[in-house]
């Protein structure tokens, strides 16, 4: 459809020039005869003199009279641009039938013809997946606001998470407003109030953002949440060397790994870097993680097959024997456990995981980590 629609257009604009050029051609008949018959008066008049007819003082202002004449109709019929028109006209046909062919070839040499229909069709997938999260987003928020009693609190939270996910800050915050009156609120409830606020401002910790990551913090300083936005309201009003210190401080606290660690990470080496603190690396507060930094990744990519094998199993040792010296780790048996499967060793990657399933009975139901150990289990009998 779209070669059609280019087509047309070409066909038209073309059609459009070939009708002005018509349109403004001066005619050929008049602008040839009218010369010939200027001449011939002119003739005339020298023949007039020649027989005494004629003085020749008139016969100066008749030729006078007749160059006059000449002129006027030079510029009545715009033939003055003698030669000009038929150049002109020759150019502008070439370039109605080059240009097109141009065009066409240089979008499909070097465009892309196929995009912006694949663009298209995305989009329109796009308009109307949101236009259905809007129609069930008001249909729950009616529900919410029709129920006498205000609204489950599930309800309100699940509300103020989904208007997130659309972008509608103001609204979300709305909806945690009245969830964080609920007997049901805990840290998190504010936490969250304060993310819908500060990302209503564009980043801005307002004095409402300010409020909510203390309520949130007195619910639960261990939050890690609160670290991360009173980090940030610190570092906006001007006192990033405290804010610093504060995501350090609290990353020194962790006992383990945690993925909002990296998170935290990252916000102090932002922070730091405006005031010249030392990069800060993941593995300075979690050793168990045992993964590769830099320098690790830097020499592996010139290694050869046989050593890059090797160095990757060292690393997978050094892994195993930190948790023969901490065996009640769970995340660090599943990934020793992983890391043995990707290497091929079935024996060792199935005793790994039957440590971390034995670790696991003190885990609630609903905790993933027990279907993902079961699940690891279940294909390494096969």
């Amino acid at each position: 459809m779209i070669w059609v629609f280019v087509a047309v257009l070409s066909i038209a604009a073309m059609g459009a020039l070939a009708l002005s050029l018509r349109a403004g051609a001066p005619p050929r008949e008049d602008a040839d005869s009218m010369p010939a018959i200027f001449n011939d008066q002119l003739a005339e008049i020298d023949r007039d003199v020649a027989r005494g007819v004629l003085p020749e003082r008139d016969a100066d202002a008749a030729r006078v009279e007749i160059r006059r004449n000449v002129l006027r109709h030079l510029r009545m019929t715009g033939a003055g641009q003698l030669g000009r028109p038929r150049s002109s006209n020759t150019g502008v046909v070439l370039a109605m039938a080059f240009v097109p062919l141009f065009a066409v070839s240089y979008y499909t040499q070097f465009g892309s013809p196929g995009l912006s229909g694949m663009a298209v069709s995305e989009q329109r997938e796009a308009r109307l997946e949101r236009q259905r999260v809007l129609a069930l987003t008001s249909q729950l928020e009616d529900r919410l606001e029709a129920d006498d009693a205000g609204g489950a609190f599930e309800g309100w939270m699940l509300l103020g998470q989904t208007r997130i996910r659309l972008g509608q800050y103001s609204e979300a915050a709305t909806a945690y407003e009245i969830a964080s009156k609920r007997p049901e609120a805990d840290s998190s409830v504010f936490s969250m109030l304060a993310e819908a606020l500060i990302a209503g401002e564009n980043g801005i910790v307002t004095p409402a953002a300010d409020k909510a990551i203390d309520e949130a913090a007195l619910r639960d300083p261990s939050n890690p949440a609160v670290t991360f936005y009173k980090a940030l309201s610190l570092q906006q009003s001007g006192r990033s060397a405290a804010a610093h210190d504060l995501i350090v401080a609290r990353l020194d606290a962790v006992d383990g790994f945690f993925p909002w660690m990296e998170s935290l990470v990252a916000q102090a080496n932002r922070i730091g870097e405006g005031i010249g603190r030392a990069p800060l690396s993941l593995r300075d507060f979690a050793p168990m993680i045992a993964g590769p930094d830099a320098d690790d990744i830097a020499n592996a990519a010139e290694m050869s097959t046989e050593e890059r094998s090797a160095f990757i199993r060292s690393m997978v040792q050094r892994l195993a024997d930190r948790l023969e010296e901490e065996p009640d780790d769970l995340d660090g048996w599943m990934r020793l456990g992983r890391a043995y499967v990707v290497l091929g060793d079935t024996n060792a990657a199935r005793q790994a995981y039957q440590k971390a399933s034995a670790l696991a009975r003190d885990l609630s139901d609903s905790d993933p980590r027990n279907a993902q150990i079961n699940k690891a289990l279940g294909s390494l009998r096969q």
